[in-house]
């Protein structure tokens, strides 16, 4: 029995996210789609000096729109502009060895870093699942949507997909039972929405790592 989820890689999300981590047997890395260029792939919220929410930023370079997100790379001046960022929050002020040498080479392809970030993530909280990017599965292009997932699901064997909350708007049950695939979804996270880097370096490890661990699937 494999529990998969599947995810895009998001920079520094909020402790939410990790729950699928802890939940499955695989993360897939969802990386074979197109970019989202409003969304969390690049960017997320930490609160400033005064508690108000402001992003912390991946500089990228210049891409077309229908770019995806395998083939995103960083901006050559990316490190020292993270840095200058991150001097605006206060939870930021002094990283850990193992942030300030990933911001220090934030520079090359945008997922094999972003993946950086989430493996030192979960060997923060503790988390041993490992991860595969979905762009190295060579999917059809014409898959799209919940088809592409389940193509994703088969080819890795899964025989559960397990899902964010906001999932349910999206897939149907019965399609995925119909390839021998249970479909599940974790309940909602009623914990802070701030980066999990915010959590980290305030609440401490065993204190996040605790709020992601305590919620089951439904």
């Amino acid at each position: 029995m494999t529990r998969i989820a599947i995810m895009q890689p998001y920079f520094v999300p909020y402790a939410g996210y990790f729950r699928l981590f802890a939940q499955a047997d695989l993360f897939v890395i969802y990386d074979c789609v197109q970019f989202t260029r409003r969304g969390y792939i690049h960017r997320n919220q930490l609160p400033d000096t005064g508690g108000k929410p402001q992003w912390l930023t991946l500089p990228l370079q210049s891409a077309p729109r229908e770019t995806r997100i395998d083939e995103m790379c960083l901006a050559d001046d990316a490190p020292a502009r993270l840095t200058a960022q991150c001097r605006r929050f206060p939870s930021l002020t002094t990283l850990p060895e193992s942030w300030a040498t990933l911001f220090a080479a934030a520079q090359g392809p945008l997922v094999p870093w972003l993946a950086r970030s989430l493996d030192i993530t979960c060997t923060a909280l503790g988390i041993t699942t490992p991860m595969r990017r979905s762009s190295s599965l060579d999917l059809p292009g014409s898959l799209k949507g919940q088809e592409r997932i389940i193509a994703i699901c088969e080819r890795l064997g899964a025989s559960t997909y397990v899902n964010a909350p906001a999932g349910r708007d999206l897939y149907d049950a019965t399609r995925f039972s119909a390839h021998g695939i249970t479909l599940e979804f974790l309940p909602p996270y009623d914990g802070p929405k701030w980066s999990i880097l915010h959590a980290l370096l305030t609440e401490g490890s065993a204190a996040t790592a605790a709020r992601i661990n305590g919620g089951d699937t439904e």
